[in-house]
Formats: C-alpha cells, sequence, structure tokens
C-alpha cells in the first residue's frame, strides 16, 4: 500500500488513511506522495470535465476537460501561500511540503468522488437534457464532493496538532547534572576506625589500594538509526486548547471556497448553453452564486 502509485493512491488514502497523515507528520518522501495525488487529481478531473461539456458538443467536453482541473490548481496556487503564512505567524511548525500535501489529500479525494459520480451526470446527461437541471445536478456534485474533501482536510490538520505541529515549540527546562559520586575511602581508614572502636591498636602494614571508579559508558547508535528509527513527538493531551492555526484553518476554506467560485465564473463555460455557440470564454459579468439563483427561478 505504501508503494502505491497514479490513480491508486486513492485507495491508498481511503484504507490507509492514519499511514497518510503519519507520513506528513514524519515529513517522509512529501514530493512522491504529492506527485501521485497530483496526477490522480488532473486525471480525474479532466475525465469529469469532459462530462461536463459533453452537453453541448465535442469541443466543449475537450475544453471542459482542460479547464475543469486547471480550476482546481489555480485556486490551489493562489490559496495555498496564505495557508503556509497562516500557520508561519501563529508558531506553526509545518513546512511547505508538509502544507502542500495536507491540502492535496483533500483535493484528490475531491477530484476521485467527482470521478465515481461522473456515470450518474452521464446518465442524466442522456435521460433528462435539460440545460439548467444538468447545470444544478453537477454544481452539487462538486460542492457534495468538496464537503467530503475537506472533511479530510480538518482530519489532516487535528492529527497534526495531536502531534504538536500546529503550535510553538516549547523550550525544555534544563536538566541539572548530576553531582559526580564520592571517591571511596581507604580501606586503611576503615580498618583503623573499627579498631578504635574495639578499643585495640590498627595493624600494621601497607594500605590497600582503592579500587579505580569506572566511568558509565555511552552507547552509540550506529548510522542511519535515526532515519530508520524516527522519533515520535509526544502527543497533545486530550484536554488541550485549540491553537489558533486549527481556527483559521476554517476562515482559509472559506477563502478557498470564494476563491474557487470566482476563478470558476471567471473560466466559463464548462457546460455551455445549447442557445450559444462555442465560446473558449465568456464576459465576465455578474458573479456565480447570482447565476445558480436565476438557474434555480429558471428551473421552477
Amino acid at each position: 500500500m505504501a508503494n502505491a502509485s497514479g490513480l491508486l493512491v486513492i485507495e491508498r488514502i481511503l484504507r490507509d488513511k492514519q499511514g497518510i497523515w503519519q507520513q506528513i507528520v514524519e515529513d517522509r518522501e512529501l514530493p512522491r506522495l504529492a506527485g501521485q495525488m497530483l496526477v490522480s487529481s488532473v486525471v480525474a478531473l479532466a475525465v469529469y470535465g469532459a462530462v461536463l461539456g459533453s452537453f453541448h458538443s465535442v469541443l466543449m467536453a475537450l475544453t471542459s476537460a482542460v479547464k475543469l482541473p486547471l480550476l482546481f490548481m489555480v485556486t490551489l496556487a493562489i490559496c495555498l501561500p496564505t495557508l503556509y503564512l497562516f500557520n508561519l505567524v501563529f508558531g506553526a511548525r509545518l513546512s511547505i511540503r508538509q502544507s502542500l500535501s495536507l491540502v492535496m489529500v483533500a483535493l484528490t479525494v475531491t477530484a476521485m468522488l467527482a470521478l465515481a459520480f461522473a456515470p450518474i451526470s452521464l446518465f442524466f446527461l442522456i435521460t433528462a437534457p435539460d440545460y439548467a437541471f444538468f447545470k444544478l445536478l453537477n454544481v452539487a456534485i462538486l460542492g457534495l464532493s468538496a464537503l467530503v474533501g475537506l472533511r479530510f482536510l480538518t482530519g489532516g490538520m487535528k492529527v497534526l496538532n495531536e502531534h504538536g505541529l500546529l503550535a510553538p515549540k516549547v523550550a525544555e527546562p534544563a536538566v541539572a547534572a548530576p553531582a559526580p559520586a564520592p571517591a571511596p575511602e581507604p580501606v586503611k581508614e576503615l580498618v583503623a576506625a573499627e579498631a578504635t572502636t574495639n578499643g585495640a591498636a590498627p595493624a600494621a602494614g601497607p594500605a590497600p589500594v582503592p579500587m579505580p571508579v569506572q566511568p558509565p559508558t555511552v552507547q552509540i547508535p550506529p548510522p542511519g538509526f535515526a532515519q530508520q528509527h524516527p522519533r515520535q513527538r509526544p502527543l497533545q493531551p486530550a484536554g488541550a486548547s485549540t491553537p489558533p492555526s486549527m481556527s483559521l484553518l476554517y476562515i482559509w476554506i472559506l477563502l478557498f471556497g470564494f476563491v474557487g467560485t470566482q476563478l470558476a465564473w471567471t473560466l466559463r463555460p464548462f457546460f455551455g448553453s445549447p442557445d450559444k455557440g462555442f465560446s473558449l470564454y465568456r464576459d465576465i459579468d455578474g458573479n456565480f452564486y447570482a447565476e445558480i439563483f436565476r438557474t434555480i427561478a429558471d428551473l421552477f
């Protein structure tokens, strides 16, 4: 499972979710993992985009297959620096690789769920080719898929918080070095003290030589031990307060949603209105939310 590649990475995410979070916590082989998730997300979104554009024409299907992955990747490129800087400002110790991998997990889940809904969308395209209904259906599918993906994102952030990566690093208190053990007294003094107590003179003779004290031995681990056995960070207690980075994640999710919907409105059309010819882009007038309300009104 750890070597899953391409589209199979979604199986590892769903079956071994804790293993994915642990890999992100340890910052282990994240470029490879992010590359696998990027490939799977682009392929899944391209297939789903082709289904959306099929409502109008083959040419619209091809352009939507390019524009839908572009929509998600550009939104990620715009919003990822904000998430990373949020973490830095409030003392989180996430690297840019960890932040990217965490968001890519959510994006991969979203893309794969959309791909799973593609046959249902295609079914309604064939049996009920109504433009308003088809548009609202696919907006609902993408919205539902995004909610599930964001649930993975919040779950991953909670795991990182449990490992202390979202809170500032606390300096460990200095530990005083133990006092050296006193050297043993000569055996001669012990014998003299015993003889004095018994009322007898100490016996003459050479004083015994005290045994030297052996210093404690320190075992040095072999080379490569630290890489094979990474030190686990201590888990946060159950009653620990929520760090600001975790609270600001929900604000970042809203920001991601607003940027994504506005960018989708800029890159339209994805479906292609049946009463209009093919066009790569439309004029930027109105907004995404007004169009959704207008479509609902036309449907009913």
